[in-house]
């Protein structure tokens, strides 16, 4: 049951001055000194009873909002058969970030990052014809990743929780209704965390699948990047922005470029050098990139100098999986290779941005040398053209004119429609209403439940400490007695804490004997919204102090005035 009101002295509470030496980003730290979170090892917290109490009000918006959309909640296994994983084939995609382990029958297990594949397994079991669906399936649920680097506390750890739903459908339609519902319910409780956030369409990584947006909280310390139009409605994850360079004519105006010829480069092998030396900005250097599949065949990416190759892109252009291909080019003169003259076998693919583009440079193919006067549409012939870079700022908007603007911030949320792909690969199939065996269609979506508590402390802090939105605040109002050995005091902070319980209303009472200044700086460094301060005059005078955590402002009030006030809080005018 949840605990409305707590008085301090009876409270497992401790907060610190200093800042962890370890801590990385402003969010960490205050997880840390507000005594949310206790660091039990790398990537392992424990959540104290004040974090724990903002988590639990984070998971009951989660859980009104998906129960809204009519989704039904249950909850799969931690741990999990490697049977399954290796059935839809991502025990041995999944690499090192895989929990793995063995029973003392040596079958081999993992401790779930997803729950794919149970889910799926589920469905295979349950779901016989189009008459059991549609049904959207959720659970709150501990996962664990084994992060080659875990950092940012809570932000990238171990072991973390998330909300993960999973739904099944017999057609496109449903499918995309239930996506749209989710949509909206994640657009709902981020809203109601009172959070500034953007909805952007991204890449379905190692989850799969065919379309996914992601939802990022904006934090100037975030991991994640995303782009976004002033000017429209436009936005995207930095990895998958569509963009369009700025013209520049001095690039596209040159009139009957003369034939490419052979300069003697010695010992320059990259563009900064390069350009330099042939006195040419990086925008006119072809630069040549190569890739491989998982089958050993290589592919050769041409981009502008001053671009930097985009994988998530090339991947989904091509349809398949791509690493460099460092160790199988040896023998291309990596630092002096470029399209004209490649070794036939090797298909060329060429970025946009150097379409129409002449007198360019690249690499002549052998040591020592360049080629200049390159004309990008006369002088090779990719096997295709496409957007395989990042944007940079200064690209345009591809939907207006507005320059494109970038932001930090953190993934706390992911939907993707999966399709078929975890369905064909193990037997969840179901019986259309003409009798036909088909895969069931499914879609996917994750929400971090305590990945939304460090995000909002990284979003909402400022100099003092954590500004919690009203939804999610631990407390609403913080009682601070002034000098709490004085009986009067005393007791007249008794009697007001007897009367905001009985209200209804989540009280913190700091009946502690310490320094005002101590509780002052605690009430501010763990966020409480409302300061109720009771001062030595209170028994004369029958007034208090209130001051709010989000912007500072005071007022003295009468204690019935104050209490109303509180009760209304926020909707009423301030004071």
């Amino acid at each position: 049951m949840e605990q409305k009101v707590v008085k301090l002295t009876d409270y497992f509470f401790s907060t610190y001055k200093e800042e962890p030496g370890n801590a990385d980003i402003p969010g960490y730290a205050l997880s840390i000194r507000a005594g949310l979170i206790k660091k039990t090892a790398a990537g392992i917290y424990t959540f104290m009873p004040l974090g724990l109490k903002v988590l639990g009000k984070i998971e009951k918006i989660i859980r009104e909002e998906m129960d809204s959309t009519g989704a039904l909640e249950i909850l799969m296994p931690a741990l999990q058969p490697a049977d399954l994983w290796i059935q839809s084939g991502r025990w041995q995609q999944y690499g090192p970030e895989l929990f793995r382990l063995k029973d003392r029958n040596d079958r081999q297990f993992c401790l779930g990052p997803t729950h794919e594949e149970i889910i799926t397994n589920i469905a295979h079991q349950n779901i016989k014809s189009y008459k059991d669906m549609p049904l959207n399936l959720y659970q709150i649920q501990v996962k664990f990743r084994d992060e080659i680097r875990p950092r940012y506390g809570i932000l990238r750890a171990r072991e973390f929780i998330m909300k993960d739903a999973y739904s099944f459908t017999a057609n496109e339609k449903d499918l995309d209704s239930i996506y749209e519902s989710m949509y909206k319910c994640y657009s709902n409780i981020i809203e109601r965390l009172g959070l500034k956030y953007f909805a952007v369409e991204a890449d379905t990584g190692l989850i799969g699948g065919k379309y996914s947006h992601e939802f990022i909280i904006l934090a100037k310390n975030g991991e994640d990047e995303i782009v976004y139009c002033p000017g429209c409605s436009y936005s995207a994850n930095y990895e998958m922005a569509d963009f369009r360079s700025k013209e520049d004519v001095s690039l596209t105006e040159e009139k009957d470029t003369p034939d490419y010829s052979e300069v003697s480069t010695p010992g320059i092998t990259d563009i900064k050098s390069l350009s330099t030396f042939l006195s040419l900005p990086e925008e006119r250097i072809i630069k040549t990139l190569f890739l491989k599949d998982c089958e050993k065949n290589i592919y050769a990416f041409l981009v502008s100098g001053h671009r930097e190759l985009n994988i998530a892109k090339v991947q989904k252009f091509l349809g398949k999986n791509l690493e460099m291909a460092d160790d199988e080019v040896s023998n291309l003169n990596i630092g002096y290779a470029g399209p004209a003259g490649l070794d036939s076998r090797i298909l060329i693919y060429a970025d946009n941005d150097l379409k129409h583009k002449s007198g360019m440079a690249a690499g002549a193919n052998r040591p020592g040398f360049h080629l200049i006067n390159i004309d990008c549409t006369r002088d090779f012939k990719p096997h295709a053209w496409g957007d395989f870079v990042y944007p940079q700022k200064g690209d345009i908007c591809p939907n207006c004119e507005h320059e494109l603007i970038f932001e930090k911030g953190i993934e706390i949320g992911h939907i993707f429609k999966l399709g078929t792909k975890y369905s064909e690969k193990m037997n969840a199939m179901f019986l259309d209403s003409d009798g036909k065996l088909k895969p069931v269609i499914m879609g996917c979506y994750g929400i971090g439940v305590s990945r939304i508590l460090a995000a909002v402390i990284e979003q909402l802090n400022d100099s003092r400490g954590i500004v919690w939105p009203l939804s999610i605040a631990p407390f609403l109002v913080n009682i601070i007695a002034i000098n709490i050995e004085d009986d009067d005091v005393k007791s007249a902070s008794d009697m007001i804490y007897d009367k905001l319980l009985k209200s209804g209303i989540e009280v913190m009472y700091d009946n502690r004997n310490v320094r005002a200044g101590v509780k002052f700086k605690d009430s501010d460094l763990i966020g409480i919204p409302i300061k109720l301060i009771v001062g030595k005059n209170f028994p004369e005078n029958k007034t208090v102090e209130l001051e709010l955590r989000k912007d500072g402002y005071k007022k003295t009030l009468d204690l019935d005035s104050a209490i109303r006030f509180i009760a209304e809080y926020p909707s009423g005018s301030h004071f």
